[in-house]
């Protein structure tokens, strides 16, 4: 698994779909984790990408961040709103894990209120989730053909077009 920085190095058609979809939604995803019963649970989530990493932050104690803390894998989708998927589309599987580092912290709120987000500052944040990365995949239109393009961590993007 990798950070963000390097899958986006390893990966970057992929990473270029996610961040394009990412903004053509307002920074909205879906996440998908596993409930104590295995079973899988889709939430809103709206990641953020700083100082190279991928950050799941959200309000505490729901049931996505309780999903985390007991099975730290992921898989975050990019929102679809385009059924014909002109824009692309992409997915990342991962884990995360609970970074807590009180200056990483402090810039990340102070980014968020940068951006209009809610003020944080003096408040603990915990859980402080970091997706690592493990495999990612995306789909867009080129040349008239559907390409689909795969990638796991440590290789490089693969590309199948169907016609």
């Amino acid at each position: 698994m990798v950070a963000w920085e390097e899958f986006a190095r390893q990966a970057p058609r992929v990473s270029e779909v996610f961040l394009r979809r990412h903004r053509g939604t307002g920074n909205l995803c879906m996440l998908a984790t596993l409930r104590s019963d295995g079973s899988p649970r889709i939430s809103p989530m709206e990641p953020m990408i700083l100082e190279g990493a991928l950050i799941l932050v959200g309000m505490p104690n729901t049931s996505k961040f309780r999903d985390l803390a007991r099975d730290p894998r992921f898989c975050l989708h990019t929102a679809t709103i385009d059924p014909h998927l002109a824009d692309g589309d992409a997915k990342l599987w991962g884990e995360v894990v609970n970074r807590q580092d009180e200056a990483l912290h402090e810039r990340f709120v102070d980014h968020l209120v940068g951006i209009g987000g809610p003020d944080l500052r003096g408040q603990a944040i915990d859980p402080f989730y970091v997706g690592d990365i493990a495999s990612a995949s995306s789909i867009e239109i080129a040349g008239g053909k559907l390409q689909v393009i795969s990638w796991k961590a440590g290789g490089d993007e693969r590309v199948t077009s169907i016609s």
